[in-house]
This record gives structure tokens, sequence and C-alpha cells, in this order.
């Protein structure tokens, strides 16, 4: 069984900032990224690197969770912040670039923004995946094309993945899905169930489940997919309350508040998370909250867009575990996000300190993890998935002195910029700030993106 040993100058260990510590990886093919490559022991105060170690000079943190993305959202980066608009006309932009994408152009595309979050520190993606269906709504001759390229772009780009294959079905409560939209849709929640059961997970990816939005499945279908969710043990995602419209809209159309409509159908519970959970009612945040149902918040897609700033505190007292996700991808940076959390709460209280460091870290790690369906990684512990990530401490962002490292370094201070290593499975994914699986990643970008801006 191959063994591989990392110093780590600095780790960060969830609760404090320990020097010299010596991690041993096996359990899956280090060198070649056996994805089930653990950490099999983690000793600290070892003071210099042991012989045949490999030297990770920095501050090392467990992986980061990207818990919600939109991968063909990067190519709307720069674009749709020219002038205003709101979240509805920059929908109709993201519906021009979605209409472009094939499973070629998809893989290609994916690939590329799954290294650059590598080389954010990122070790595994949630993708909240909806374009299943060639333009007009025609299955492909693989129903699961489009699903199928971001498995295996996030296995070219050296990373784990979540799939959270996507319900889509109807435009609004009781409307069609448009022109747009029949590519999303398999038509019934039944028939979506039956096409992602067809999905198989692998060593670096496992299959969700995901509810677009309660618009966009009809509520006598919202169990169905409750259901398939449950019966695998797998995780649940739901854009959950991010625009006002959406709340008055199922108001007009059920008599109550899209978090209450998902509780009456089965919905919540501790394998399902909201995506923003942005304008919630009291009665809202007691039921996400006393059913353990998490929350993904993406602090820049949500003022990117302008829709608020969800109430992040109180749902956390309530019992709502948090995450973090990069969504339409205007910047990849975890750390900015976790940042983003902390601060938006002090803009809208007027007072500092919501959340420590740590727990800031956690919710970009651990947690964010979990939410995945991997309970299994986020932290730097024997037993736990060798996936971690190390920023550099002699930028001109985090050098200072090291006397009282900690957590405010990596969070209050750090950016994605400053990442020099990744490690997934025991396995060299970024190597001093350069990607070791796709060699030009901004070329890689540019080309993939051109491609579909058409």
């Amino acid at each position: 069984m191959p063994v591989k040993t990392y110093w780590l100058e600095h780790a960060w260990l969830g609760t404090h900032v320990e020097p010299g510590v010596a991690l041993t990886v096996s359990g899956g093919d280090c060198a070649a990224g056996g994805a089930d490559g653990r950490i099999a022991d983690l000793r600290t105060g070892v003071e210099a690197p042991p012989p045949g170690a490999e030297v990770l000079r920095g501050l090392t943190l467990p992986g980061l969770a990207n818990a919600h993305s939109h991968a063909f959202h990067r190519a709307l980066r720069s674009l749709v912040q020219v002038g205003s608009g709101t979240f509805w006309t920059w929908r109709e932009f993201m519906y021009q670039v979605a209409q472009n994408l094939t499973p070629d152009t998809y893989f290609a595309l994916a690939r590329a923004v799954y290294a650059e979050m590598a080389l954010a520190g990122i070790t595994n993606v949630g993708e909240f995946h909806y374009v299943h269906h060639a333009p007009g709504g025609a299955p492909y001759a693989d129903p699961n094309a489009m699903g199928e390229a971001l498995i295996e772009a996030a296995a070219a780009a050296g990373i784990r993945i979540t799939l959270l294959d996507t319900a889509y079905l109807s435009s609004g409560f009781g409307q069609a899905p448009n022109r747009h939209q029949l590519r999303f849709s398999d038509g019934t929640a039944e028939a979506w169930a039956e096409r992602v059961s067809a999905l198989k997970p692998r060593e670096h990816a496992r299959i969700g489940a995901a509810i677009h939005s309660v618009r966009a499945v009809p509520a006598g279908q919202l169990g169905t997919v409750a259901r398939w969710a449950e019966e695998r043990h797998a995780p649940l995602h739901v854009h959950l309350s991010e625009q006002t419209a959406e709340n008055e809209a199922c108001q007009a159309a059920h008599g109550r508040t899209p978090t209450q409509l998902l509780a009456d159908h089965g919905v919540l519970g501790p394998r399902t998370v909201g995506v923003h959970n942005t304008h919630l009612t009291d009665g809202d945040i007691a039921l996400l909250g006393g059913t353990t149902t998490g929350t993904c918040m993406c602090p820049t897609t949500e003022r990117d867009l302008a829709d608020g700033i969800g109430p992040a505190t109180r749902l956390q007292h309530a019992g709502s575990p948090l995450s973090l996700g990069s969504d339409s991808h205007a910047v990849i940076d975890l750390l900015e996000e976790a940042r983003a959390m902390e601060l938006n709460e002090r803009l809208r209280s007027r007072t500092r300190g919501h959340w420590t460091a740590n727990s800031l870290l956690t919710a970009a790690t651990e947690d964010g993890h979990a939410a995945l369906g991997l309970p299994d990684a986020g932290r730097l512990e024997a037993g736990a998935l060798a996936d971690f990530t190390t920023i550099a401490l002699d930028s001109v962002r985090t050098a200072g002195p090291l006397s009282r490292l900690g957590a405010e370094t990596a969070v209050f201070a750090a950016s994605a910029a400053d990442v020099r290593h990744t490690v997934v499975a025991g396995r060299h994914i970024v190597r001093d700030g350069a990607h070791t699986l796709v060699p030009d990643v901004p070329s890689a970008l540019a080309e993939s993106i051109a491609a579909v801006r058409g």
C-alpha cells in the first residue's frame, strides 16, 4: 500500500494553528491519485521535515468545499457586470450561454473552471446541474451526457465532485418551461428520477439531487425528488427564497412561503441544504433550524445580483449548519466568501464578531463537505480524506509576524491568489501555484469560454 508523508510548516487543526505537523497518507495510490487516499497518521511538534517528506511551506488547511456551483456561469464573468439590471435580466444572459453548451464544450469549460477551483484550494465541488438535454429538449443518445461531462471534467482537473442533478420542470407556478428551459426539463419528476438513477458514483464523484426552486418543480412532485434522495441517503439541495418575487408568487399560488411548502412535502431535513435562504420569515428560520436543514451562503453572488443579505447568524443559532459556495463564479475564492459572510453581517448589524475565524473556516471546510455528502472530509486528522491546501505566508497580503498565527490570517488576510499547494487523496494537484494536470489554466478558460459565448 503506497504511503506518503507531508510535513506542514503550519497547520490549522480546527481550533488553532499548530507549527510542525507530519501527516502520513495511505489507503490509495498517492502517486496516481487514488481518490480514497486518507490521512493515516498526524503528529504535531515535528520541528523538522522527516526524511523523504514533501514539505509544504505556509499555512495548511483542510481542502475547501465549494458547496454551490454552476460551472457554465463562469462564462458570464465580466459580461453581466456591465450596466445595471436585476437577477431577472441577468438570467437572460445566462440562458444565452446555456443554449451554446454541448457535452464537449461543457467538458472543456468545466475542466477549466474546476482547475481554477483547485488553484483556489477547493478540493470538492457541489455542481448544481440542470442543463440536461439538447436545445429544444431532445435527450442526447446518452440522456446523462451533460452530467457525465461534468464528472469527467472534475476527474481531469483532479478534484472531487458531488453532482447535484437538478429537477427543473416548470417556468413558474403553473407555467410550462419557456423555450430556454426546455433543455433543463425531464417533463415530470418521475422521468427525472428514472434518468438520474442511471448515473453511477465513482471514486471521485458522488450523485446527489436538487430541486431547482419551488417555482421550477410543481408542489405535487416535490416529494418524488425528496424520496429519491432519501432512499439513497444522498444530499438534496434547493434554491430557496433567493428573490422576494419567488416568495410573493409562492404565497399567491399556495398561500404559504417556499420554506413552508418544502416542509409540507417532506423536503426539509439534515441531508437537505437551502441555497441562499435570503428572504425568510421567523417561521421559516424556525422550520429550517428545527429540521437541521443546512444553509449554503454565496455572499459574492448574492451581492453581485443585489439579492440581499441572508439571516445567516439567526439560521445558525436556530440549528441550520452553514456552508459556502461561489455559485455564479463572479469570483472563485472560498476565503473571500467566508470573509464576506462576516463582513456583510457587520454592515447590516453595525456590530463586529458574529463568527470567529475558526467558525468561518469550518463552514468553508468540514461543514461544506458534510453538505455535499462527505462527512469524512474537511478535517486534518487520522481517518479523514487526505485533501488539503496550503496558503503562502510571505505574500503582500499575508506577510507579518508568525508568533500569533491563527485562522484570522486565512480568513481576513489571504485570498485564492495565495494558494500554493492543493492535495486531493494525497496527490499533488496544485504545486507551487501551478496546476499539475491542466498546464495553462488561463488559456483553457479563455478558449472554453469563447466557445460557449457565441
